[in-house]
Protein backbone atom coordinates (compact mmCIF):
# COMPACT_ATOMS: atom_id res chain seq x y z
CA UNK A 1 0.00 0.00 0.00
CA UNK A 2 1.35 3.58 -0.86
CA UNK A 3 0.69 6.51 1.37
CA UNK A 4 1.38 9.54 0.69
CA UNK A 5 0.52 12.99 3.29
CA UNK A 6 -0.93 15.96 1.34
CA UNK A 7 -1.97 19.60 2.67
CA UNK A 8 -5.55 21.02 1.70
CA UNK A 9 -3.82 23.92 0.61
CA UNK A 10 -2.51 21.79 -2.04
CA UNK A 11 -5.56 19.59 -2.21
CA UNK A 12 -8.19 21.76 -2.10
CA UNK A 13 -10.51 18.60 -3.39
CA UNK A 14 -9.82 17.87 -0.18
CA UNK A 15 -11.51 20.67 2.33
CA UNK A 16 -14.71 19.67 2.50
CA UNK A 17 -13.85 15.63 3.62
CA UNK A 18 -11.72 17.52 6.46
CA UNK A 19 -14.56 20.17 7.26
CA UNK A 20 -17.20 16.97 7.34
CA UNK A 21 -14.28 14.92 9.58
CA UNK A 22 -13.62 17.88 12.02
CA UNK A 23 -17.48 19.06 12.32
CA UNK A 24 -18.88 15.35 12.61
CA UNK A 25 -15.58 14.12 15.20
CA UNK A 26 -15.15 17.54 17.38
CA UNK A 27 -17.15 20.29 16.61
CA UNK A 28 -21.05 18.98 15.68
CA UNK A 29 -21.78 18.99 19.47
CA UNK A 30 -20.75 22.66 20.22
CA UNK A 31 -22.90 24.58 18.29
CA UNK A 32 -20.80 25.24 15.37
CA UNK A 33 -22.36 24.66 11.84
CA UNK A 34 -21.14 22.56 9.06
CA UNK A 35 -21.23 25.88 6.96
CA UNK A 36 -18.68 27.58 9.67
CA UNK A 37 -16.39 24.94 10.03
CA UNK A 38 -16.10 24.44 5.86
CA UNK A 39 -15.32 28.20 5.64
CA UNK A 40 -12.82 27.99 8.72
CA UNK A 41 -11.04 24.85 6.51
CA UNK A 42 -11.14 26.66 3.75
CA UNK A 43 -9.83 29.69 5.54
CA UNK A 44 -6.97 27.61 6.38
CA UNK A 45 -6.11 25.89 3.23
CA UNK A 46 -5.81 29.12 1.60
CA UNK A 47 -3.55 31.22 4.48
CA UNK A 48 0.33 31.20 3.18
CA UNK A 49 1.62 31.11 6.40
CA UNK A 50 2.79 27.92 8.27
CA UNK A 51 -0.71 27.63 10.71
CA UNK A 52 -2.57 26.66 10.09
CA UNK A 53 -1.91 23.41 7.96
CA UNK A 54 -4.17 20.57 7.48
CA UNK A 55 -2.93 17.46 6.75
CA UNK A 56 -4.36 14.52 4.46
CA UNK A 57 -2.88 10.88 4.93
CA UNK A 58 -4.14 9.28 1.28
CA UNK A 59 -3.81 5.44 1.68
CA UNK A 60 -3.86 4.01 -2.14
CA UNK A 61 -4.97 7.58 -3.29
CA UNK A 62 -8.29 7.67 -0.74
CA UNK A 63 -8.04 10.13 2.17
CA UNK A 64 -8.46 8.27 5.44
CA UNK A 65 -7.18 10.74 8.08
CA UNK A 66 -6.23 14.04 9.02
CA UNK A 67 -4.23 16.13 11.47
CA UNK A 68 -3.15 19.86 11.61
CA UNK A 69 -0.27 22.05 13.33
CA UNK A 70 -2.54 24.83 14.75
CA UNK A 71 -1.61 28.16 16.69
CA UNK A 72 -4.04 27.58 19.19
CA UNK A 73 -6.24 24.44 20.16
CA UNK A 74 -7.35 25.29 23.65
CA UNK A 75 -9.13 28.39 24.55
CA UNK A 76 -8.08 28.28 28.21
CA UNK A 77 -4.71 28.02 27.34
CA UNK A 78 -3.50 30.57 25.39
CA UNK A 79 -0.10 30.63 26.22
CA UNK A 80 0.46 27.63 24.73
CA UNK A 81 1.66 27.17 20.61
CA UNK A 82 1.57 25.69 18.15
CA UNK A 83 -0.77 22.30 18.85
CA UNK A 84 -1.14 19.10 17.25
CA UNK A 85 -4.69 18.73 16.66
CA UNK A 86 -7.98 17.57 14.95
CA UNK A 87 -6.13 14.02 14.66
CA UNK A 88 -9.36 11.99 12.99
CA UNK A 89 -8.84 8.84 11.29
CA UNK A 90 -12.10 6.78 9.52
CA UNK A 91 -13.15 4.60 11.42
CA UNK A 92 -12.58 1.42 8.90
CA UNK A 93 -9.36 2.67 8.54
CA UNK A 94 -8.59 2.53 12.50
CA UNK A 95 -5.87 0.46 14.09
CA UNK A 96 -3.54 0.10 11.03
CA UNK A 97 -1.08 2.99 12.25
CA UNK A 98 -2.57 5.81 9.67
CA UNK A 99 -2.75 8.11 13.63
CA UNK A 100 1.00 7.62 13.67
CA UNK A 101 1.26 8.64 10.54
CA UNK A 102 -0.22 11.73 10.90
CA UNK A 103 1.28 12.39 14.23
CA UNK A 104 4.55 12.26 12.60
CA UNK A 105 3.95 13.39 9.53
CA UNK A 106 2.93 16.80 11.85
CA UNK A 107 6.00 16.42 14.17
CA UNK A 108 8.23 16.53 10.76
CA UNK A 109 6.45 19.67 9.65
CA UNK A 110 7.35 21.44 13.04
CA UNK A 111 10.94 20.06 13.29
CA UNK A 112 11.55 21.45 9.61
CA UNK A 113 9.85 24.33 10.55
CA UNK A 114 12.12 24.81 13.80
CA UNK A 115 9.39 24.70 16.15
CA UNK A 116 10.81 23.28 19.57
CA UNK A 117 7.70 22.12 21.21
CA UNK A 118 4.09 20.77 19.88
CA UNK A 119 0.83 20.74 22.40
CA UNK A 120 -2.17 18.55 22.42
CA UNK A 121 -5.03 17.56 24.70
CA UNK A 122 -6.91 14.15 24.64
CA UNK A 123 -9.55 12.63 26.52
CA UNK A 124 -9.00 8.94 24.88
CA UNK A 125 -5.65 8.33 23.00
CA UNK A 126 -3.25 9.83 26.35
CA UNK A 127 -1.67 6.00 25.83
CA UNK A 128 -0.80 6.16 22.40
CA UNK A 129 0.77 9.57 22.79
CA UNK A 130 2.47 8.43 25.75
CA UNK A 131 3.91 5.46 23.25
CA UNK A 132 4.54 8.15 20.63
CA UNK A 133 7.37 10.31 22.90
CA UNK A 134 4.90 12.42 24.09
CA UNK A 135 4.30 13.58 27.60
CA UNK A 136 1.69 14.05 30.04
CA UNK A 137 2.05 17.80 32.09
CA UNK A 138 -0.97 17.96 33.26
CA UNK A 139 -4.72 16.77 33.46
CA UNK A 140 -7.54 19.04 33.82
CA UNK A 141 -12.01 19.19 33.49
CA UNK A 142 -13.61 20.68 30.26
CA UNK A 143 -17.07 20.68 31.14
CA UNK A 144 -18.00 16.98 33.04
CA UNK A 145 -15.06 15.23 31.02
CA UNK A 146 -11.36 14.98 31.91
CA UNK A 147 -8.45 15.60 29.50
CA UNK A 148 -4.71 15.26 29.31
CA UNK A 149 -2.48 17.95 28.44
CA UNK A 150 0.32 16.43 26.68
CA UNK A 151 3.71 18.11 25.23
CA UNK A 152 6.37 17.08 22.53
CA UNK A 153 10.21 18.49 22.69
CA UNK A 154 11.12 18.46 19.36
CA UNK A 155 14.42 20.35 19.52
CA UNK A 156 15.97 23.67 20.63
CA UNK A 157 14.55 26.71 19.68
CA UNK A 158 15.96 29.13 16.90
CA UNK A 159 15.40 32.73 16.89
CA UNK A 160 14.12 33.30 12.86
CA UNK A 161 12.52 29.77 12.32
CA UNK A 162 12.52 28.62 8.14
CA UNK A 163 8.83 28.39 7.68
CA UNK A 164 8.47 26.41 4.77
CA UNK A 165 8.18 22.34 4.62
CA UNK A 166 7.80 19.94 1.77
CA UNK A 167 4.16 19.85 -0.19
CA UNK A 168 3.71 16.21 0.05
CA UNK A 169 5.23 13.47 2.17
CA UNK A 170 5.44 9.90 0.31
CA UNK A 171 5.98 6.48 2.36
CA UNK A 172 5.72 2.96 0.73
CA UNK A 173 4.26 0.39 3.25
Amino acid sequence: MTYVIVTTSKRPDLIETTARWRWDAFLRKTGQTFEETLEAERRGASTVSLMPQIMVLLAGGEPVGMAALAESDLDTRPDLTPWLAGVFVVPNARGQGHGGRLVTAVEGLASAASIPTLWLYTRTAEALYLRAGWRTVERFKKSTKRYALMRRDLGPPVDEPPYTFPAAISANA
